[in-house]
This record gives structure tokens, C-alpha cells and sequence, in this order.
């Protein structure tokens, strides 16, 4: 054969060669992928960690841009979250655009084994804006509010239109979580940007628990400091 001719055939067979590994490994890469959130959306526990074992991204986002570990919380796939809580490398703080994260969605289910193992890995307590004690007084989760605040939860964390914990609790939570906001500090005559105090929302969602716990004698304005 021809030098030419030969090295041009080694050429074209080297490119199909790279062609061939590449688009194997695109296949490869895909069918992991959409393995990958079928065993979060089944709850498969043993999927996810032989994806992840195989070099799997576990912070790996589908096209919605939803994170895995979120996923499987907000849909209470418990066996999914905990195999992605145990993989190296997971993204215990990922914000989806709703603004998100995996521990506000423990908090909201009232999975507390699972917030506390979200806590020790570093999640965030205290991010700007609804944090997870907003998410768990909205649903009365009390042993994950009494958790988080154990854990240095801003008692009074602002929204961005400044509702409280206190506020979700008093108009969809219940007399327990109010009473366990109430006992921490928070301050019942607080307002958000349109003027409502959890008072009003308890009004608001005709609740009567709380209506009465808001109304007791013993709830009173905080005074400034250095007064008495």
C-alpha cells in the first residue's frame, strides 16, 4: 500500500475508533443518567449508590434543573435520600430556582432523621430569605422547629416580604408550634411589608388555637433594650 494511502486509512480508522469510544461512552453517560433519577423517583437506594460507586455525579440536575438529593426529599423518597446523603461530594446546600434547599424540604415532610443528618453535613440553618424553620412551622413540625432552633435557627428569620416562622405557624401550623415559637423569644407583634402580625394571621386562617395563644396576656410586646 501507498504511504499516502496508508496513512491516510490509519487516520480514518484512528477517527472512527474515537468516533465509535465516544459515542459509547455518550450512550454510556446517558443511560446513566436517566437511571439515575428513575431509581430517585422509584426510591431505589441500591441504583443510586451503584451509580454513584461507578464515578456518578450525585449533584447531578436534571433538565428542570432539579437537584437529586431535593428531589427525593420533596417527594419522600427516604431510601433515595439517604443513599445521595451518603455519597461523597453531595451539594447539602444546593438552592433550586424556587430557592430551595434539601433541608427546607425535610423540614416541610417532617423527616427528622433526615434534617439531622442534612445538619450535621453542614447544611444551612440560617439562609437569607424562607429558611427551614419557616418550612416546618408551616406544616407544626415541632420536633424539627425545636431542632433547628437548637441548632441556632433564627427564631424571627424574615422572609422576603418579612413573614415570619411565628406567622406560617399561627395561620397553617399548629398550637404546639406557635406555643414552641412563642417560648423561644419570637415577637408576636412583629409586622410584615404589608402590615400583618401573626395575630392576623391566625385571623386570617381561623384558627382558633392560635388566635388564643396570640391574644393571651402573657404575649406582649418585646420591649427595647435597656427598658423595663
Amino acid at each position: 500500500m501507498h504511504s499516502n494511502a496508508y496513512k491516510n486509512f490509519t487516520s480514518y480508522f484512528k477517527l472512527s475508533l474515537i468516533s465509535l469510544v465516544f459515542a459509547v461512552f455518550s450512550s454510556a453517560k446517558a443511560g446513566s443518567y436517566d437511571d439515575f433519577f428513575t431509581a430517585i423517583k422509584r426510591d431505589n437506594a441500591g441504583a443510586i449508590t451503584a451509580l454513584v460507586q461507578r464515578g456518578f455525579d450525585p449533584n447531578t440536575i436534571d433538565p428542570q434543573a432539579r437537584h437529586g438529593l431535593t428531589m427525593a426529599l420533596a417527594d419522600s423518597a427516604l431510601h433515595a435520600a439517604e443513599a445521595l446523603l451518603a455519597a461523597p461530594g453531595i451539594d447539602v446546600n444546593f438552592l433550586n430556582a424556587q430557592d430551595e434547599s434539601p433541608l427546607m424540604y425535610a423540614a416541610l415532610n417532617g423527616h427528622l432523621a433526615l434534617a439531622k443528618k442534612l445538619i450535621e453535613k453542614d447544611a444551612d440553618v440560617n439562609k437569607t430569605g424562607w429558611t427551614p424553620l419557616h418550612y416546618a412551622a408551616t406544616k407544626g413540625h415541632v420536633e424539627i422547629m425545636r431542632w433547628l432552633l437548637e441548632h441556632n435557627a433564627f427564631v424571627d428569620a424574615e422572609s422576603p416580604n418579612g413573614t415570619t416562622p411565628l406567622m406560617m405557624a399561627a395561620q397553617y401550623g399548629n398550637g404546639a408550634a406557635v406555643q414552641l415559637l412563642l417560648d423561644e423569644g419570637a415577637q408576636a407583634t412583629q409586622t410584615n411589608k404589608q402590615g400583618l402580625t401573626a395575630l392576623d394571621f391566625a385571623e386570617r386562617g381561623s384558627r382558633p388555637d392560635a388566635i388564643k395563644l396570640l391574644t393571651a396576656p402573657a404575649v406582649k410586646p418585646r420591649q427595647p433594650a435597656g427598658q423595663w
